[in-house]
């Protein structure tokens, strides 16, 4: 959907992986006004998962994108909102939160972030130096900024894939280079579009410029190597690290910056709750980040409602 411009609602779920979708139920069916905003339905762990068979109720093995497709299409019958858009900022510090993406500000009672860990830190030497000199994670935020320019888009996902076709709208040319020999997608046509180019097999092992980006280097799976003349390097290479970075010390965080939640899944912000990988859980099953999902839910009601004790059910 596209986004509606400044909205208020009573719960914004930030993920919309199974801890986020299966919060956004809970909370549709409890008539509360709810919305998902997910950076990308093909990004995160289950909708990478190729055979999922363990999930309580399937009697055949699904793809982990069919299983999230399925909590999706029970939230929307609830009648949960959601948009496709990356979270640039976020403020806590009222009554009322602030969720800020690139094209929206959303306010609302609660928030429930569940944006999984598939982060990661800089790892390409040169990427932590020309971050914001050339270096980015979010074509939509940044694209403008290359119009004309040769960029590249380092990945092997569909949100890869998608991202390098968003580019080819403002720059000269796009290099799409996977370090896989081929690229682990179903939909392939803005593979087609002329102004933009694969490379297969290939790792970016150095980002190099002086002010800001000028080259890549590149090590193919024959220890070839090359250079690439960009002035952007777009990076979706994942990790195993809590999705955080739009916080910007809006929460506190561990060690290991996982968002740290008590059992009721409550942040140490009040009307701020996490569920699911973001939160460094001990087990990392689709089950427990729904359960999760459910028990943010029931405790950010109670918050909203100013309950004591729990409602546990919505049902007729």
């Amino acid at each position: 959907m596209t986004e509606t411009g400044n909205s208020f609602y009573d719960v914004i779920i930030i993920g919309g992986g199974p801890a986020g979708l299966s919060a956004a139920q809970y909370a549709s069916r409890a008539k509360l006004k709810t919305v998902v905003l997910d950076k990308s339905s093909t990004a995160g762990a289950l909708a990478y998962a190729s055979h999922i068979e363990n999930y309580p109720g399937l009697l055949n093995p699904v793809q982990g994108k069919e299983l999230l497709e399925i909590f999706r299409k029970q939230a929307l019958k609830f009648g949960a909102e959601f948009f496709e858009a990356q979270v640039v900022g976020v403020r806590f510090d009222s009554e009322i939160k602030e969720v800020s993406t690139m094209g929206s500000l959303y306010k609302g009672k609660t928030v429930i972030i569940a944006t999984g860990s598939m982060g990661r830190k800089p790892s390409i030497k040169g990427e932590a130096e020309f971050l914001g000199k050339g270096v980015s994670y979010c074509a939509v935020c940044d694209a403008a900024f290359f119009k004309g320019k040769t960029v590249c888009v380092y990945g092997n996902s569909e949100e890869a894939v998608k991202e390098a076709g968003y580019l080819t709208r403002f720059v000269e040319m796009v290099y799409l280079i996977s370090p896989t020999p081929e690229l682990k997608v179903e939909s392939r046509q803005a593979l087609d579009l002329p102004n933009l180019k694969v490379i297969n097999g290939s790792t970016i092992t150095g980002i190099e410029g002086t002010e800001t980006v000028e080259r890549v280097r590149l090590l193919d799976t024959n220890k070839k190597e090359a250079e690439i003349p960009v002035s952007g390097v777009f990076v979706y290479i994942y990790g195993s690290r809590p999705i955080v970075d739009f916080l910007y010390g809006s929460l506190e965080l561990t060690e290991e910056e996982c968002i740290e939640t008590n059992k009721h899944m409550e942040t140490k912000s009040p009307g701020v709750f996490a569920a699911g990988d973001v939160t460094c859980t001990y087990v990392r099953q689709v089950v427990t980040a729904v359960a999760n999902g459910a028990v943010a839910v029931l405790s950010a009601e109670k918050y909203i409602h100013n309950r004591k004790k729990y409602r546990s059910d919505w049902g007729k």
